[in-house]
């Protein structure tokens, strides 16, 4: 039991390292590059907030980004695989599309993470140990504190540039 666990705690830690560098790598907290985007980062910012991660907060939430990619990705490789994960990287491209979405982060790191889980179920992780770790991660990101996450996505942004 522990060491499932560990497994879970060590894959949201991956998982987010993961998506959060996908998506400041693909300037996320640069503009709002979809509808809505930035007024969610003008809502966190009138909270006390940083714009910067608030906008890309408002990407994530907006679009599926490399966080939606990292989890639909692991449920891919959960059920089938490479193939699985990359039949999710392919239905990530298409979200974005339908969203309007220019850019690729999410489809970037959908690839990345079909990879990534896929590597290390090889050493005795499952990829359900991913699945819980995204959700971990995704709640750091968007449901514990916006305040707090967009700071620190604001001071991981401006370390990027």
């Amino acid at each position: 039991m522990l060491g499932e666990f560990l497994h879970i705690l060590a894959a949201a830690t991956i998982s987010w390292i993961l998506f959060v560098t996908v998506d400041i790598f693909f300037r996320l907290p640069e503009a709002g590059g979809v509808s809505g985007a930035s007024a969610v980062a003008r809502d966190i910012e009138a909270g006390g907030g940083a714009l910067a991660g608030g906008t890309m907060m408002g990407n994530i939430v907006c679009s599926p980004d490399a966080s939606a990619g990292t989890l639909l990705a692991a449920c891919g490789v959960y059920a089938a695989g490479i193939p699985g994960g990359l039949a999710a990287a392919l239905m990530v491209f298409v979200g974005n599309r339908i969203c309007h979405d220019p850019g690729y982060a999410g489809t970037t790191g959908a690839v990345l993470a079909t990879f990534v889980v896929y590597a290390f179920t090889l050493v005795g992780f499952s990829a359900t140990d991913f699945i819980a770790g995204m959700v971990i991660a995704i709640l750091t990101i968007q449901g514990l504190s916006h305040t707090h996450a967009s700071r620190l996505l604001d001071r991981l942004w401006r370390a990027r540039q």
